[in-house]
């Protein structure tokens, strides 16, 4: 059960690190690609942030992680330069790509098509806990 003050104080890391990773982004040279941070839980000491990014197109998904990972004191940094009057302390940061949306896109392409995974389980790809 999340407190008020984890729903807070993610709120304010998700509305700032959309700014940090969209501006890294364009400036790394990757105009036209679009991050947006669907959500982001802070545990309960409020010593970890898991940010749970969606990134497009999906094919760079894989790189974009990996670097926001390998900068992870850089983004840390940027963003306690604008969280500063609100949070003491920024939590550590964990990425991971938010594939909710190919998820769900997934399952409506199945129920379109020919094989219905309803009667057929099998047929829709196992989702793995994060």
């Amino acid at each position: 059960m999340e407190t008020q003050r984890q729903k807070k104080i993610a709120g304010i890391i998700q509305k700032d690190m959309a700014e940090v990773l969209q501006r890294a982004a364009t400036d790394g040279g990757l105009k036209g690609t679009l991050i947006s941070v669907s959500k982001v839980y802070v545990t309960s000491d409020l010593s970890i942030a898991k940010v749970y990014v969606s990134i497009f197109p999906n094919n760079k998904a894989a790189e974009l992680i990996k670097g926001m990972k390998s900068n992870e004191p850089l983004i840390k940094h940027e963003l306690a330069q604008r969280t500063k009057n609100q949070l003491r302390r920024v939590p550590h940061l964990n990425f991971y790509i938010d594939d909710s949306l190919d998820y769900i896109d997934g399952i409506e392409k199945s129920l379109k098509g020919d094989e219905n995974p309803i009667e057929n389980s099998d047929l829709l790809p196992k989702r793995k806990k994060s």
